[in-house]
C-alpha cells in the first residue's frame, strides 16, 4: 500500500466540544469581564448564581449526597474543597482526576467537576465513563448552556478566586442542552442547502466495518457551504466527506465499497479508489452542527460528487445497524468573504516501544499567512494527551489545544482565529502509553496509533 493512500487513509476528521458535545467549543472575543451586578469576582457570580440555587442543596453538610460525594459547596468551604482535592469516586480517582485543577485549558479534562456538569458531553460521560457516576444536578435540569460556558470560561483562565474572567452576559443564554433522542430519526431537509444519505448498512458483530459510497450533492450550479450538520446512530467510530483530485479515477456512483473485511484484510480495489480523496469535513461525534465563521464558506462546483466514508465499530455480540445523515446548509455567495481551506499535518513516522510511555514531538511551520479558526486531533487508542502549541513568533509556545479523549477529540473554534505569519505554525506534542508486548507506530485500524492535526483557516 502506497503512503499516499495511508494518508488518506488516515484522515479520521472529528467536531464540538468538549469531547463528544454537540456543538463546538468557540473561543470568543475578548469582552470586558467586570460584571454589572453586585459579585466581587466570577467565582463569587458562579457560587452565588450557580451552585447556591442548583447545587447547594444537595451539597451540604449533613445531607446524603453530600456524604456520599464528600462534597460541600456552601459558600464558606466551598472553593477550598475544590481546588487540587481528589474525588470520592474510586474510578475518577484512579483516572488521575481532581475535583478542579487551576492549570488551565488542560484542566478541563483533569476535572472531575466539569465532567460532572458538561451536560452536552452526556454521550462520552455514560457511555465511556458508566463507573462515573450520574451527571449533576441529580434530577433536576442540567445548568444552561450560558452558564456553563461562564463555568468552562472560568477553568480555562485558571479557576482563580480573585477577579473577573469572563462576561456575565454569558448567562443570558438560558437555553438547555437537548440530548440526541434515542428513537433515531432522519435530519429534517436543509430550508438552503443540500442533504446526503448512507445507509442503513449491517456493522457486523465483533469487528469494524468501514464502506465508503460516492454519491451526487445535487447541486446544478456552485454552491457555498456554510454550515455542516450530521446525525448518525449509535456506534459511529467517524463519518468524513471527500472529494478527489482533480484527474482522479474516480468510483462508480451509489456503490458501496467496503475498506477491509472486518479481520484486518483489505480490499485493495476499496484502497485504489480512495488513493486521491481530498478532506472536506467530518466529524467523530453522532450529532454535529459545526458552523463556519461569519463570510467564510467551502465552495462546492456544480454538478459536485462526493465521497462518502462511515467507519463503525461494532465490539458486541449483535449486529448494529448503521445510518448517516449529512446537511450541507448554503449562503449565496455574496455573503462570501474567504474561501476556507482545509489543515492536514500528519505525523506517521514515530514508534512507540513496548510496555512504556512516549512521548512524540512534531514542528509544522507555514510559509504564508493564515487565519486558523478550527482545530482537532485524530490518535488511537493508546494516545493519553494531546496537545497543541503555536511555534515561533511571539506567541511562541502558547497551549490553544488540549485533549485526553483519543475517542472523541474536540472541535475547537477561535474567535478571532490564530492568525500564524509566515515562518510560524503549530507543534503536536503527544503522550501514548503503549502497555501492549508490540511496537506500535503509524496503521489504520483502531489497534494502531496515528499522530494528525486537522484545522480549517483562511488566507488574506
Amino acid at each position: 500500500m502506497s503512503n499516499r493512500s495511508l494518508i488518506f487513509l488516515s484522515i479520521l476528521f472529528i467536531a464540538i466540544i468538549l469531547s463528544c458535545q454537540k456543538d463546538p467549543v468557540v473561543e470568543p472575543e475578548p469582552t470586558d469581564p467586570t460584571p454589572t451586578s453586585d459579585y466581587t469576582s466570577s467565582w463569587d457570580l458562579i457560587q452565588k448564581r450557580i451552585f447556591a440555587p442548583k447545587c447547594v442543596e444537595c451539597h451540604t453538610s449533613g445531607n446524603t449526597f453530600a456524604n456520599q460525594s464528600g462534597l460541600i459547596l456552601t459558600e464558606d468551604v466551598a472553593f477550598q474543597n475544590l481546588i487540587g482535592k481528589r474525588p470520592t469516586n474510586m474510578a475518577a480517582a484512579a483516572d488521575g482526576l481532581f475535583l478542579l485543577e487551576q492549570n488551565g485549558l488542560s484542566s478541563l479534562y483533569t476535572s472531575f467537576l466539569w465532567e460532572k456538569i458538561n451536560a452536552p458531553d452526556q454521550e462520552h460521560f455514560y457511555q465511556d465513563h458508566p463507573e462515573y457516576g450520574e451527571q449533576m444536578p441529580l434530577g433536576n435540569e442540567s445548568l444552561t448552556n450560558g452558564e456553563l460556558e461562564y463555568v468552562r470560561q472560568w477553568i480555562v483562565a485558571g479557576s482563580p478566586e480573585t477577579g473577573f474572567v469572563a462576561d456575565e452576559k454569558l448567562l443570558e443564554d438560558e437555553s438547555i442542552f437537548e440530548a440526541p433522542d434515542e428513537n433515531f430519526e432522519p435530519l429534517p431537509l436543509p430550508t438552503n442547502g443540500y442533504q446526503m444519505h448512507l445507509g442503513p448498512f449491517e456493522a457486523r458483530p465483533g469487528a469494524e466495518r468501514e464502506i465508503y459510497e460516492y454519491k451526487k450533492v445535487g447541486n446544478t450550479e456552485d454552491v457555498y457551504v456554510n454550515r455542516f450538520e450530521v446525525r448518525m446512530r449509535k456506534g459511529s467510530h467517524h463519518f468524513i466527506l471527500y472529494d478527489f483530485e482533480n484527474g482522479a479515477n474516480l468510483p462508480n456512483q451509489d456503490q458501496t465499497r467496503d475498506l477491509h473485511n472486518g479481520t484486518g484484510s483489505y480490499n485493495f480495489s476499496t484502497l485504489n479508489s480512495i488513493e486521491d480523496q481530498i478532506w472536506v469535513f467530518g466529524t467523530q461525534l453522532r450529532e454535529t452542527d459545526y458552523t463556519l465563521p461569519e463570510g467564510v464558506a467551502i465552495k462546492v462546483s456544480a454538478n459536485k460528487s462526493f465521497d462518502l466514508n462511515s467507519h463503525y465499530v461494532n465490539y458486541g455480540n449483535e449486529p448494529v445497524e448503521a445510518e448517516v445523515y449529512a446537511n450541507l446548509h448554503t449562503v449565496d455567495e455574496s455573503d462570501v468573504d474567504h474561501i476556507a481551506e482545509q489543515l492536514f499535518l500528519n505525523n506517521q513516522n514515530f514508534r512507540l516501544p513496548p510496555n512504556q510511555r512516549t512521548t512524540v514531538n512534531t514542528k509544522y511551520r507555514f510559509n504564508e499567512r493564515r487565519h486558523i479558526f478550527m482545530l482537532t486531533t485524530h490518535a488511537h487508542q493508546k494516545m493519553e494527551e494531546f496537545r497543541v502549541f503555536i511555534e515561533g513568533g511571539p506567541r511562541d509556545g502558547e497551549l490553544v489545544y488540549f485533549t485526553n479523549d483519543w475517542e472523541h477529540p474536540i472541535l475547537r473554534q477561535y474567535d478571532p482565529p490564530l492568525t500564524l505569519e509566515p515562518g510560524e505554525g503549530l507543534r503536536g506534542e503527544t503522550i501514548y502509553n503503549n502497555d501492549t508486548n508490540q511496537t506500535l507506530d503509524f496503521g489504520i485500524l483502531s489497534t494502531d496509533e496515528m499522530n494528525i492535526i486537522f484545522g480549517s483557516y483562511y488566507t488574506d
